[in-house]
């Protein structure tokens, strides 16, 4: 029997017989992992472990240990659902079942569900999970699998696109219950420790506003009991921290109807974001940055070079229409503009690096079942840069820009990993080009010493990125801020610059964004601190609170040099007892208040007491005024503030 060469993660090479599975390459290395085959990887998707591999495919296994078996056992655990849906409902009809980073859904149809009707259907899940049935895969005809679903559109549907061509087809099989399926999943139901039904949406077949609108379940498993109490609660705590229920409380911002998926910054949340603004601006100073202002309408022409109108257009993302005999659009981005200030004017090898900040608002046509507050948005603000220089300058920029996403990212407290996406199938350019600029983005990494993950094939068509993620206080990652390297898009746009020895050169360009966009930062800075904001962020910083009428004249002055200093500042001045305007002040989530009794006005002090409740008397305005100074400047990682010393 002729044999066949795969590639092992480490990057070792194993002879296996033509037409063997991932289970037997399992069998290959060792009997014991053969045997604790759960599935496969290969080339990067997850398979079954029956799948054969090919001549020259990367592959790898996967255990109960491995990262990947959550998703196997939640994937089986939708499985689970579609059949207890079906034995309470034999009428519903199944869409789509993947799981997720957090559990599972299913998309069903032809069934009215709300929240109320859960707790049964979950029910029946468990007694699925209980009898341990075995999950048996089978192949059948196209023609038989066309018949299991004579009334499910989506099913038939799906054999005629992601399954076209495939005769036989894969379907997965217990207790005599059959759902058409790729796989992978664990051997039997028995082996989901704890399921959980969770919600219920709306959701676009496909996610196309145009198609049926179906019935969203989300749930979610885990291997025990334990893990999933440890994520209810987990998630109980993210539903605390919703940036759109303390955006409310805080009067931040909103979403109105007749601006679907466009922010409105109330003056507290304007606040925020204007802190943020001045904060990059002095960050854009120190990497050298200009600031410019492009205008967010342009002729769809300028996007048509650099390949983004193709890719808008395609995906239904960009906001076009023609006037007059001329297409006209909202700009998705803002590198198109940023190129053309380049080049309006001839620039020498001595101009470079130039570089130009914009806080640039853009524009994508996300689906509206797909909007989310402040998270997912159609009309965002970028804090976008562009640097045009020579290659002879890429690491050290590279290497100033990665130390300042450092500096950011410390200062509000998040842990970061970092991802390097490496080129995909729809890269423009050579492959020479390509890995000069991977190289470029690996090497500043490395020098940096910062560990991260390589994301094969998921960089932008015109050149490789690294994404900065964020872990917030509930250990989730947000992608936020990105920082790109690009050798086609100058080429495209025909920029130069006039070299040493006079003759014309093409520049390289950086895309960077350090915060990403201030809507989805701003999102992410919300749920991490719960409302509690460092004080330089706080929208009122410090509040006065006079004990009585006696003492609002004093608590005006003391508001008045803590104004003048610079700081937000208000009095509360209502007819309530001091016990209930502190609670006022927690609630509201305020920094600091500063509690102003008789005593404090006869020695015009004050009682300073924090959000943790810590409270110092007869402490001196100038004292305070001194700590408060300290705490802006430094932007203390912590939201919750160390004690002040009494002077």
């Amino acid at each position: 029997m002729s044999e066949i060469t795969v590639t092992l993660p480490d990057g070792s090479e194993l002879s296996v017989p033509e037409g063997a599975t991932v289970e037997d390459a399992a069998y290959e290395i060792g009997t014991g992992l053969g045997d604790d085959t759960v599935a496969g990887k290969i080339d990067g998707e997850l398979v079954d472990k029956a799948t054969s591999v090919s001549d020259g495919a990367a592959i790898e296994i996967v255990t109960e240990s491995a990262d990947e078996y959550r998703d196997v056992l939640r994937h089986t655990a939708a499985h689970v659902f579609g059949q207890a849906l079906q034995r309470a409902y034999p009428e519903a009809k199944l869409a789509i079942g993947p799981s997720t980073d957090d559990g599972f859904y299913y998309d069903v149809s032809g069934v009215k569900l709300d929240e109320s009707d859960l707790e049964a259907i979950e029910a029946e899940m468990e007694e699925i999970v209980a009898a341990d049935y075995e999950l048996v895969r089978e192949e059948r005809s196209r023609e038989a699998a066309r018949e299991a679903y004579p009334d499910n559109p989506f099913k038939r549907e799906i054999l005629d696109t992601e399954a076209a061509g495939e005769d036989p087809v894969s379907f997965y099989v217990q207790d005599g219950w059959a759902d058409l399926c790729q796989g992978p999943h664990v051997g039997s139901t028995g082996e989901i420790g704890a399921v959980s039904l969770l919600e219920i949406s709306q959701a676009y077949w496909r996610g196309e506003e145009d198609n049926e609108s179906l019935t969203r379940v989300y749930g979610t498993a885990f291997e025990n009991e334990a893990q999933l109490e440890a994520f209810i609660q987990k998630r109980e705590e993210a539903k605390e921290r919703d940036h759109r229920k303390i955006g409310r409380e805080m009067d931040l911002f909103s979403v109105p109807d007749h601006s679907p998926g466009c922010v409105h910054f109330h003056p507290p949340g304007m606040t925020i974001r204007r802190e943020l603004e001045e904060y990059i601006r002095e960050k854009n100073r120190e990497l050298g940055y200009q600031e410019v202002k492009t205008p967010e309408l342009n002729k769809a022409e300028l996007w048509k070079p650099t390949g983004h109108y193709d890719a808008f257009k395609e995906d239904g993302e960009m906001f076009a229409w023609e006037q007059d005999g001329t297409e006209y659009g909202l700009k998705p981005m803002n590198c198109a503009n940023h190129a053309h200030v380049y080049g309006d004017e001839r620039h020498s090898y001595r101009d470079l690096p130039l570089k130009y900040a914009e806080f640039g608002t853009c524009y994508r046509n996300e689906q509206s079942g797909e909007l989310s507050g402040m998270l997912r948005v159609r009309g965002f603000t970028q804090d976008d840069g562009h640097a045009f220089l020579r290659e002879d300058q890429l690491r050290e920029e590279l290497l100033a820009h990665v130390r300042v996403i450092e500096e950011i990212y410390d200062s509000f407290g998040f842990d970061v990993e970092y991802v390097l996406e490496t080129k995909g199938d729809d890269a423009i350019g050579s492959g020479e080009i390509w890995e000069t600029a991977t190289d470029a983005l690996r090497n500043a990494l490395e020098t940096e010493g910062l560990e991260y993950e390589v994301e094969a094939g998921e960089a932008a068509f015109y050149g490789p990125k690294i994404g900065v993620n964020a872990i917030d206080a509930l250990d989730r990652s947000w992608t936020i801020g990105t920082v790109q390297v690009d050798f086609n898009i100058p080429e495209r746009l025909d920029l130069a610059y006039v070299s040493e020895a006079n003759e014309q050169e093409r520049p390289v360009a950086i895309h960077r964004a350090l915060l990403g966009s201030f809507e989805r930062f701003m999102a992410v800075l919300i749920e991490h601190f719960k409302g509690n904001f460092p004080t330089w962020l706080a929208p009122e910083q410090v509040r006065v609170l006079p004990i009585s009428d006696d003492q609002l004249g004093y608590a005006e002055s003391v508001a008045a040099d803590i104004r003048a200093a610079g700081f937000r500042v208000e009095i509360e001045d209502r007819d309530m007892t001091v016990g209930r305007k502190i609670r006022a002040g927690h609630d509201d989530r305020v920094p600091y208040m500063l509690i102003v009794g008789s005593d404090e006005a006869d020695a015009e002090t004050v009682s300073v007491r924090d959000r943790q409740e810590r409270e110092i008397n007869d402490v001196e305005p100038s004292v305070f005024l001194d700590h408060l100074r300290t705490e802006r400047d430094q932007k203390s990682e912590n939201p919750y503030f160390v004690p002040m010393q009494k002077h």
